[in-house]
């Protein structure tokens, strides 16, 4: 049957449609076209107004108000500069038509084939942890879609994983140690060993983050930190762990780090630490960090179970009370301690009865210094007294010895040093025993001296000890070594002897 041909009216009208969709479509072209500069600065002036306030989100509260009045300073600068208004906004211009470009933020629409590959992988990976056979509509299945179970990824310049979201099912047992213990094993190890990998659980919405940590910088040498009586500079940690940072200067120029304090004084709850490690893992580095710091405010006494000199530049320095490395010197060391712990006590208390102000010998900080105590007899019995009433004293401990000491500390060593910095390569087991408290980030199997973890309330750093090397070792840089001997204090005339005071 022949088709019949269709109304005039209805393929006039079609060709009228068609007509007008093109002159709409070249219409719109010569728009853009004629629009292009205006779109250009004005995506360009969204995207530098998203990195303002990227860079206003990033910066430390206390660096704000500088920041704020730095700003504020230029504009009054360019205001009343002559043409300074005009030659700013063509300056902004040209940064937005800059930044405004189609190719100055393109970015690959989506993974590599390689990078789904991974992802694919780690996906099959996970379903045995994340399935269970009568799960009806199972996130994880094999061949399944590994879309819904990752929310977000993001891979380094080697094709690596460094960031990750996943999803996983609500009965999931994420409240149980060691099941996140063999999830948390399997993605270090499908993501790549020899990195460290933070992981934190959300349990209200089911997922779990994995983000890559970049190493601490290793380059900090000792030098005075810009802190305040009764602050005591550990270490450096990550800028997301900390809301503060110190002003450094080194060769390179100078830069801000976060730190980790340790606040100690009659108002600490930590007024005592312990610090665990192996041998060369750097704990004799961080004591000797602490002991200059608190010679600016204070008076030291150290104790050396081991008898081998690292300790040596401090003899006869003026605030440094006696270095003491033979059993019978610790000992008569540490029971003037004792007396001196005692003395304060009764002279403060005195003084408050009467409503007089405390005498400054007993307001200057004391501390006590002690490497290794488990080497000598009877040493950690005469620390009980300053461990109890060192706050009220104005007398801080600090004890370092090994991981397999940790069973020889008495039990006032380990109740009263509530703030912990573990340092070295170390076991998960061993991490738990001597911080109270699982590592927060998978331990390294190799890592470099002074690295480890601080644990101060109940927040868990990672921590970097500023090098601090003995200055009589040659084979430590010689920038890090002059550093140490400029912040040693002057000799004394006669060194000071220390010997008990009757009871």
């Amino acid at each position: 049957m022949a088709r019949r041909p269709l109304p005039r009216m209805l393929s006039t009208g079609t060709a009228q449609i068609a007509r007008g969709r093109e002159l709409a479509r070249t219409t719109a072209a010569s728009a853009t076209d004629i629009l292009h500069p205006l779109i250009t600065v004005s995506r360009g002036l969204r995207r530098l107004a998203a990195a303002g306030r990227r860079r206003w989100a990033g910066t430390p509260k206390d660096r704000r108000g500088p920041l704020l009045f730095l700003v504020g300073s230029a504009v009054l600068v360019v205001t009343l500069v002559p043409y300074g208004p005009a030659l700013a906004v063509i300056a902004l211009m040209a940064a937005a038509a800059r930044q405004g470009r189609d190719g100055a933020t393109a970015r690959p629409a989506g993974p590599t084939e390689a990078q789904v590959q991974r992802l694919a992988s780690l996906y099959e990976a996970l379903v045995p942890y994340f399935s269970l056979p009568e799960d009806p509509q199972p996130l994880y299945a094999h061949g399944g879609d590994w879309t819904k179970a990752f929310t977000a990824h993001d891979f380094d310049d080697t094709g690596r994983i460094r960031h990750l979201v996943v999803r996983y099912p609500a009965y999931f047992a994420d409240g149980e140690p060691e099941s996140r213990a063999r999830v948390e094993h399997l993605l270090h190890t499908k993501s790549g060993r020899g990195r460290e990998y933070r992981f934190d659980w959300n349990e209200e919405a089911n997922d779990l983050t994995l983000t890559v940590l970049a190493p601490l910088p290793t380059d900090i040498a000792a030098q005075h930190f810009v802190t305040a009586p009764g602050e005591t500079v550990l270490g450096f940690t990550d800028p997301a762990s900390v809301q503060r940072t110190l002003p450094l200067t080194d060769d390179t120029g100078r830069r801000d780090v976060p730190p980790v304090i340790w606040r100690t004084g009659p108002r600490s709850t930590e007024p005592h630490l312990l610090v665990v490690g192996e041998p060369g893992s750097g704990t004799t580095t961080l004591l000797r960090s602490i002991a200059l710091q608190a010679l600016r405010h204070g008076d030291v006494l150290i104790v050396e179970g081991t008898g081998t000199g690292e300790y040596a530049c401090l003899t006869g320095r003026a605030g440094v009370l006696a270095v003491e490395s033979e059993t019978a010197g610790a000992l008569a060391s540490l029971e003037w301690a004792v007396h001196e712990t005692e003395r304060r006590i009764v002279t403060a208390q005195h003084a408050r009865q009467f409503g007089q102000t405390p005498p400054d010998d007993i307001r200057r900080p004391l501390w006590l210094l002690l490497d290794r105590p488990t080497a000598l007899a009877d040493a950690q019995s005469l620390l009980d007294a300053p461990l109890r009433h060192g706050r009220a004293a104005g007398v801080t401990v600090v004890v370092a010895d090994h991981f397999d000491a940790l069973p020889a500390l008495t039990g006032a060593v380990l109740t009263h040093t509530r703030a912990r910095v573990a340092l070295g390569a170390a076991t998960p087991a061993q991490l738990q025993a001597a911080l109270g408290t699982p590592p927060p980030t998978t331990p390294l199997a190799q890592v470099p001296p002074g690295r480890g973890y601080a644990r101060l309330g109940p927040q868990l750093h990672r921590l970097q000890v500023p090098a601090t090397p003995d200055p009589q070792d040659e084979t430590a840089p010689t920038p890090h070594r002059e550093a140490v001997l400029s912040l040693l204090p002057p000799h004394t005339a006669v060194p000071l002897e220390v010997t008990p005071t009757e009871a």
